[in-house]
């Protein structure tokens, strides 16, 4: 068993238990409530015999206990009614407050709401019969003070269960994505450091070649590769750690990212750039962010599979600026317009899906700017936005 497997036992195991806890202790509150309830018609019950005792021919002493007996219930709101489930009324025809007890004077005045109120103790527990010397009556009862607290209690396990499930899956996902970024990072900089020793001896090579009286072009031409690599190797180098941010103008930098990659780019593919006149400065890595540009328009490209219109447009307001790469490709599902950011997600048969979850991370996480779609249609072509703050500014 590796560490992987290992930590999803774990995590598993822990969501396991969590679960068979809480239901124990929900099992356990439900039978607490139910004893909690026989008390309370127990106490009920032997109320009903008090009341029945006083209306009875009993010692002097039995009258005092049931009396006591009586006193002791002041948490138990109950009811008595007549044989049919009604009011017992005085002699104006009003409910008789001395037929109820623990309910407030406000609900026994008002009898629309004692009714009603009535109708609610039906419903909560079944009626004991009184029978005071052929003259039968209902005592109805209702919930004490404690239980109608309690009842909310295995709601409250229950929510605190799923607030425990959601921290635990929270931890482990997090966890995991770290684990990945740890590890693309390590491999980025390990690439980096391999490219470098060929670099070196590249470089070298190509003096000796200027020595040697090579046509100058070809010259030229490796110095642009070897250059190229120098900004790969950078590129990856920077990849886990935090780049310096420079003030720079970013019509420039998005000028010379656009100039490269057409002159690299099919013929099939109709670039357009719309940039200000003026230079806008904002907080940048140049590197990193030709880095996103050009993974962007290299999706754009296989999207339109080699073949199509590709615009890259510069505006901006008081406060942003906004970097748009448009094309005419296969477009993205509406419901996709966030997943596609997400590490490892492609729709290509041979992809790594690196490249739209890299540039999130170096326009978000290393810029503080935003990166999304901002329309797509299907078969009509997909537009991404970058919005970066201009220096002095907040987005």
């Amino acid at each position: 068993m590796n560490f992987s497997d290992e930590r999803n036992f774990s995590s598993y195991f822990i969501i396991i238990a969590v679960v068979v806890i809480t239901a124990l202790v929900l099992w356990s509150t439900s039978l607490f409530l139910q004893r909690l309830k026989d008390d309370e018609r127990t106490k009920i019950e032997i109320w009903a015999q008090s009341q029945k005792a006083l209306n009875s021919e009993q010692s002097d002493d039995y009258l005092e206990l049931s009396i006591l007996i009586g006193a002791t219930n002041r948490s138990i709101p109950i009811i008595i009614t007549d044989s049919q489930g009604d009011f017992i009324r005085d002699s104006i025809g009003k409910p008789d407050p001395s037929y109820f007890q623990n309910l407030s004077e406000t609900l026994i005045e008002n009898e629309r709401k004692l009714k009603s109120y009535l109708n609610k103790l039906k419903s909560e527990n079944k009626p004991i019969e009184l029978d005071l010397k052929g003259t039968v009556q209902y005592i109805y009862y209702g919930h004490s003070d404690i239980l109608n607290k309690l009842k909310y209690y295995p709601l409250a396990i229950a929510l605190i269960l799923f607030l425990l499930i959601g921290v635990i899956y929270f931890f482990f996902t997090t966890s995991k994505a770290s684990e990945q970024n740890k590890l693309w990072a390590g491999m980025a900089k390990e690439t980096a450091h391999q490219i470098g020793t060929p670099l070196s001896s590249l470089v070298g090579w190509n003096e000796i070649l200027k020595a040697e009286n090579v046509n100058p072009e070809y010259i030229t031409e490796i110095e642009k590769d070897i250059a190229r690599l120098k900004v790969i190797t950078e590129r990856f180098s920077k990849i886990g750690s935090i780049p310096n941010l420079e003030e720079i103008d970013i019509v420039q930098e998005t000028r010379d990212a656009y100039t490269y990659l057409q002159s690299r780019s099919s013929k099939l593919i109709n670039f357009s750039l719309e940039l200000p006149e003026k230079p806008i400065y904002v907080s940048l890595n140049s590197q990193l962010y030709s880095w996103t540009i050009e993974n962007l328009v290299k999706n754009a490209i296989d999207a339109m599979r080699g073949k199509g219109d590709l615009k890259i447009d510069l505006t901006d307001d008081a406060k942003r600026v906004f970097i748009h790469i448009k094309d005419t490709g296969k477009g993205i599902p509406k419901g996709k317009f966030t997943k596609i950011f997400e590490p490892g997600y492609t729709s290509k048969s041979r992809g790594w899906g690196l490249g739209l979850s890299l540039a999130k991370r170096i326009i978000e996480e290393y810029h503080l700017g935003r990166i999304k779609v901002l329309r797509s249609e299907i078969n009509k072509g997909t537009t991404f936005q970058i919005t970066f703050r201009k220096s002095g500014t907040t987005v």
